[in-house]
């Protein structure tokens, strides 16, 4: 049947008329078109780096790294991926925030093909599952500080006493921090682990295998079998993997200032992102000894040889 307007027009008109129309409808579908083979963007599994000492800075990457996956709906997943002996309670702690944070939206698994101990192991402790190779060192449930050491009274402006600490209080906090990084061990791992809470605060190392074996991590594998582990777990049958979610600028100063004692009464502040000797820490005795040699402490005379200069606590309950 031919449509009347068209009978009056001749065939060269009917064909141009027919074309313009078929443009026209092109240029009303294509936007959609576009828009539904665009918007859907591939599911993403992110692998957040977990490396180095741990200190402000890779606690600040770190949280900005989570919380963009947590707001990109492509990301379905997170991969940790731990290479750290430790580092400042403090930072440890407010990555172990964000990764729990984190999975309580999506699955996060930590994996760990070198060392993930002390801080770092604090930091995946809220992780779904822990993977690990045969030969990687994890746990070390401990805090490593400086011995205290008494200090006499400080002649400053707001108080005579102010920065004067005892060394019993010094023992008090480090035996605090243990205990707030026991209880978190307890809490998230309790259920697999073989050995008992005092056993767990003697602060030891354990190889992978053996990691596996007494429920200090959950299976052997690499980083890439984590990476499937997480996309399974997400529901994922084909996905994209991406790191480096955000810009990492490592010029980038931290937002306040931190303050390193230098002396028995002066306080010295400083914008670098090293970690404090004269803080306790979450690190592996290796750690703090190559962080912190003879060579560093020969500098602080009011200090003792580096040989005795940490002391571990496990912190077991009485």
């Amino acid at each position: 049947m031919t449509l009347w307007p068209l009978a009056k027009l001749s065939r060269n008109q009917q064909i141009a008329a027919v074309a313009l129309v078929a443009v026209v409808i092109g240029a009303l579908v294509a936007p959609q078109v576009y828009g539904q083979t665009t918007q859907d963007e591939a599911d993403k599994v992110a692998v957040v780096e977990v490396t180095g000492p741990l200190t402000s800075a890779t606690s600040q990457h770190v949280e900005d790294e989570l919380r963009e996956a947590r707001h990109n709906d492509s990301v379905k997943a997170v991969v940790l991926d731990v290479d750290s002996g430790g580092g400042s309670p403090g930072s440890s702690e407010r990555m172990a925030t964000a990764v729990e944070r984190t999975a309580t939206e999506m699955p996060v698994i930590a994996a760990v093909d070198t060392i993930g101990a002390s801080g770092a192991y604090y930091t995946m402790l809220p992780a779904d599952e822990i993977y690990v190779t045969p030969t990687a060192q994890v746990g070390s449930v401990g805090v490593v500080g400086p011995a205290p050491m008494p200090t006499g009274p400080n002649e400053g402006t707001s108080g005579p006493d102010k920065g004067t600490f005892h060394p019993d209080d010094d023992r008090a906090n480090i035996e605090t921090i243990q205990q707030v990084f026991l209880e978190s061990v307890m809490e998230y791992r309790g259920d697999d682990l073989d050995k008992d809470r005092e056993t767990v605060a003697h602060a030891r190392t354990y190889v992978g295998i053996d990691a596996v074996d007494n429920g200090f991590a959950d299976e052997i594998g690499m980083a890439d079998d984590a990476i499937y582990e997480a996309a399974d777990q997400a529901g994922l049958h084909s996905f994209e993997i991406v790191s480096g979610l955000t810009v990492d600028d490592d010029e980038q100063a931290t937002p306040f200032p931190l303050f390193e004692a230098n002396e028995v009464s002066d306080v010295a502040m400083t914008d670098d992102h090293r970690l404090n000797p004269h803080q306790p820490l979450l690190v592996t005795p290796e750690l703090w000894h190559d962080l912190f040699d003879a060579t560093e402490f020969d500098e602080e005379p009011e200090t003792p040889p580096s040989n005795d200069t940490a002391t571990e606590t496990g912190g077991a309950q009485p």
